[in-house]
């Protein structure tokens, strides 16, 4: 397959899962394939769900949807344009050990490898393994040759020769070893925050709350932290996220809520609380599930110095005006383009350059 052909099935994949959008499924126009794939697909979706208590159903159709807006002709494209693509009659084996954080947290890993032309060995986390494999199968219903290109496994992985490998901080270490003699790209712990200036609007206090709380807060392009102005208006924040305040009904997310409030009550520790959210001052970026973190600032030059020395703690920062590459508009973390790359790691230079 060339590049422009693995491009338009990609981009077939992407109107594919268009059809999970639809709130009336029997109006739906479907093509041959996609109507033997879309019952399979709409099964794993319950699968999902029923399997991880943090895969809500409109989580896992909301990862679809962002999946679909993603592959398109236009941007895919766009995102291969920066590259010299050679085509290689021996392709390379990527193994790509997956996080299980948030539905199909992986596939960016998988699409790369595959867009790339090499070969992908696949390592699901248990967290997270109903969708992925509907959508390799769906990839290979279009053309045969990626059923040689894609394999899934369960056992201990042999016969690669490099990895993308997602996890903890404590994972990573155990992957630097392991891997230390194979080309590779390990991820560690990131977190997202929010910089805020006082000004900000209603509305944008309420994208402010899709970046929090989308996923649960699971992600890494989830905001985890604010740092606010001197003597701000707490007030105004809370009535911004307040129509997230349903959140507190999911019980996996409750459970955690009223665990942290009962420590920090118990530790006595100063929290601001609003029902289904705690803000609590602390310097550290990654905050618990229900609970966000916050800090003081007092010259918005000094802060961004500070966020620059410590960028390799963040993945995303949520701005009213953005410059750099990471700053991204409220209301935006959890819609990446297909070049906004995890860790700042440019993953298609990283497999054009094993060639």
């Amino acid at each position: 397959m060339t590049i422009k052909e693995r491009i338009s099935y990609f981009s077939k994949l992407g109107d594919f899962l268009k059809n999970f959008k639809a709130e009336d499924t029997s109006a739906l126009n479907l093509s041959e394939i996609d109507r033997k794939y879309f019952d399979k697909l709409q099964e794993k979706v319950n699968s999902a769900v029923h399997y991880n208590g943090w895969f809500t159903k409109e989580n896992v159709l909301f990862s679809l949807d962002q999946w679909s807006k993603a592959l398109t002709s236009e941007n895919l494209e766009t995102w291969m344009a920066p590259y010299n693509f050679q085509e290689e009659e021996n392709p390379k084996t990527i193994a790509v050990i997956m996080a299980g954080n948030i539905p199909l947290v992986g596939f960016h890993d998988f699409l790369s490898v595959l867009i790339s032309g090499h070969n992908v060995l696949i390592k699901q986390s248990d967290n997270d393994k109903q969708l992925l494999p509907i959508l390799c199968d769906y990839l290979v219903e279009l053309n045969s040759e990626f059923e040689s290109k894609i394999r899934i496994t369960k056992d201990r992985l042999e016969d690669f020769d490099a990895v993308i490998a997602t996890g903890s901080n404590n994972t990573a270490r155990y992957f630097e070893y392991y891997f230390k003699n194979k080309p590779n790209i390990i991820r560690k712990n990131r977190n997202s925050v929010a910089v805020i200036t006082g000004e900000e609007s209603k509305e944008e206090l309420k994208l402010l709350a899709e970046d929090i709380f989308r996923y649960f807060g699971l992600g890494c392009r989830n905001v985890s932290k604010l740092f606010l102005p001197k003597n701000y208006d707490f007030d105004h924040f809370f009535k911004g996220i307040y129509h997230w305040n349903d959140i507190i009904n999911q019980n996996k997310y409750a459970n955690n809520y009223d665990y942290n409030k009962a420590v920090y009550l118990m530790s006595q520790f100063n929290i601001l609380d609003n029902g289904f959210l705690m803000l609590k001052e602390d310097e550290n970026y990654g905050s618990p599930i229900s609970v966000l973190f916050y800090e003081y600032y007092d010259d918005q030059n000094q802060l961004q110095q500070r966020l620059n020395d410590e960028a390799e703690k963040l993945q995303c920062i949520v701005k009213k005006e953005t410059s750099a590459k990471n700053e991204v508009k409220f209301g935006e973390t959890q819609h990446p383009k297909l070049w906004d790359y995890a860790d700042a790691v440019d993953t298609i230079q990283f497999l054009i350059n094993l060639n």
